[in-house]
């Protein structure tokens, strides 16, 4: 793997780690989140670092390169998180629509007590 594209990923996988770390600090992320970006960013890293460890994994699934591997990866990953996604706000409308319901039987109740 070429220099430059190791540098990247260094990088950004300190970026990374240095993004999530201050949104821990906000308290906008919990423990267990931080811990989850941060050993994504130190993978992405190492994998960045010694990509010959791919080389079973690429070799076990028959794909002729690593790129094919960070390709299907990459799909799944945009699927989960559609997936994901779509069952928050799901869950959200839900909430709201039992708090406008909610506030709207309230409204109809003071409205008829004179």
């Amino acid at each position: 793997m070429p220099l430059g594209i190791q540098v990247f990923g260094l990088v950004f996988s300190a970026f990374m780690l240095y993004v999530s770390f201050l949104y821990y600090k906000k308290k906008e992320f919990t423990l267990t989140e931080w811990g989850f970006w941060a050993l994504f960013a130190v993978l992405f890293a190492a994998v960045s670092v010694f990509p010959e460890v791919l080389d079973p994994v690429v070799r076990s699934f028959n794909l002729g390169r690593k790129l094919d591997l960070f390709i299907i990866l990459g799909f799944m990953l945009i699927i989960a998180m559609n997936f994901y996604t779509y069952r928050v706000t799901r869950h959200t409308d839900k909430k709201i629509e039992t708090l406008v319901r909610n506030m709207a039987i309230e409204r109809a109740e003071r409205k008829r007590k004179p």
